[in-house]
């Protein structure tokens, strides 16, 4: 009798919030420590991923836990799982400082 197998989890990958491109949208920055081939030292690379903000209720500075997902449009693979910390200071409504800020 086969099993039936369900979807595989994907990565997750957290990074930090640095843009708003557009509607249900963010920007984010993943950091990562890799060892250099050559040199054998550590070096940090980065990359910048559009992820599914579906309640727009991310900041720019936002902790956040993404999660890979199918394609939703030309670009965005990913969606945003939770946040994970916010900044010092930040306005919880919208997910966007209030005015005068």
């Amino acid at each position: 009798m086969a099993q039936v197998q369900g979807r595989g989890q994907g990565q997750r990958k957290v990074g930090v919030v640095v843009g708003k491109p557009g509607a249900k949208t963010v920007k984010v920055l993943v950091e990562r420590l890799v060892q250099h081939p050559v040199y054998k030292r550590v070096v940090k690379r980065s990359k910048k991923f559009l992820a599914h903000d579906e309640g727009e209720v991310c900041g720019i500075g936002d902790k956040v836990e993404i999660v890979e997902t199918r394609p939703l449009s030309a670009r965005k693979r990913w969606r945003v799982r939770r946040i994970i910390s916010r900044p010092e200071g930040a306005a919880i409504e919208g997910g966007r400082p209030a005015a005068g800020e």
